[in-house]
């Protein structure tokens, strides 16, 4: 099957998103689907206001529709509620394609934790937004029920997985001779991750901070005695989950918290909040600490055995999340119509004055 997924987020952005993204691309690859990403590095850009690390396409509307219609996918998945997510859900809208779509991060609390925009109006357009997809997708049945109360429809699971060949044990490594527990925090380093509160914790031994983002200079210069690695990938990134005690999670804002999974399976027990996602994957086992104390939290992970956090690491395949993904699309049920998409590309093309598109390789 032919599936086209839209997103917001991509390369050169290195977060969780990306990553489900390009592992679910390439397993479902290897299932035999054909299956391609439009991003914004196809696209004008402008640097986020507040967060110039991410791109935001210009003008994508029409450029879009002549990608869509030149790969005339059978199933298109809007990954994100950005500029490419809203030109896309238009397009599907305007020639009454169904479509799914993910609902990856609280954008509500990340949108009123910078500019204190109330919580009501943000979920009001998110509902807009993603109530009109035929299935979306969430990580957790805790945030499927959160969702539902808010007055979203058609949710379903999507879970995620993690490399157990890359995020592993690894007994001899080590941040070196920094004083001891040593503390982990990996990820955007953003207001909406809550690192502060992290790195304000009064805790014994090194905090070390792996990532990059607006927040970094900020948190440079108020916590000099943190570590601060800058932003790691592949080995480098596997190595310093393995070298931590404990990896302390702050944030109370995602929906999932991959770079958990990546710590519990480098044997790395997990210290969280008691939140949706990052709790929901922990609770019950005896591979994280969960309280609303993070400190408390951190202390108790401190006595946990790392052999627990690889067992619960081990639970999730990144093979089921896929065909969990696979399943919850929402393919044409004809698929998709040629001539109509013809015509249609021949009308925007004649409205836009802007030379005709080339599907990039992917």
């Amino acid at each position: 099957m032919r599936i086209l997924i839209v997103s917001d987020a991509w390369y050169p952005q290195v977060n969780g998103v990306v990553r489900t993204l390009e592992t679910v691309r390439s397993e479902l690859g290897e299932m035999g689907h054909d299956v391609h990403i439009i991003s914004p590095d196809q696209f004008r850009t402008i640097p986020c206001p507040t967060y110039p690390e991410i791109r935001l396409a210009l003008f994508a509307k029409r450029k879009l529709a002549r990608m869509i219609d030149a790969l005339q996918p059978v199933a298109i998945h809007i990954a994100t509620e950005g500029p490419l997510g809203q030109a896309a859900r238009a397009y599907c809208l305007k020639r009454e394609l169904p479509f799914s779509s993910a609902y990856h991060a609280r954008f509500p609390e990340y949108l009123h934790a910078r500019t204190r925009l109330p919580l009501s109006i943000s979920y009001r357009g998110m509902r807009r937004f993603h109530n009109k997809s035929q299935s979306v997708m969430v990580a957790t049945e805790s945030l499927r029920e959160e969702l539902a109360d808010r007055g979203f429809n058609r949710l379903n699971i999507w879970s995620r997985g993690v490399d157990l060949n890359l995020f592993k044990p690894r007994p001899d490594a080590s941040f070196g001779d920094f004083p001891k527990p040593h503390w982990l925090f990996v990820g955007r380093v953003a207001v909406e991750k809550n690192i502060g509160h992290f790195l304000d914790l009064d805790l014994p031994g090194t905090k070390f901070v792996v990532g990059d983002g607006p927040q970094l200079a900020e948190l440079k210069s108020k916590y000099p005695n943190a570590q601060f690695l800058g932003k790691k990938v592949g080995e480098e990134l596997a190595v310093c989950f393995a070298s931590a005690d404990v990896f302390v999670f702050p944030s109370k804002t995602d929906t999932f918290g991959l770079v958990i999974l990546e710590a519990l399976a480098s044997g790395t027990p997990v210290a969280v909040f008691p939140v949706q996602g990052p709790a929901d994957i922990v609770r019950g086992t005896k591979a994280g600490a969960i309280d609303a104390d993070l400190r408390k939290a951190a202390m108790a992970a401190l006595e946990l055995d790392g052999k627990d956090a690889r067992a619960l690491a081990e639970q999730y395949s990144w093979r089921n999340s896929a065909s969990q993904f696979l399943h919850n699309l929402a393919p044409f049920s004809g698929g998709f119509d040629g001539a109509a998409a013809k015509r249609l590309a021949v009308e925007d093309i004649t409205e836009a004055k802007e030379p005709a598109i080339v599907m990039p390789a992917q």
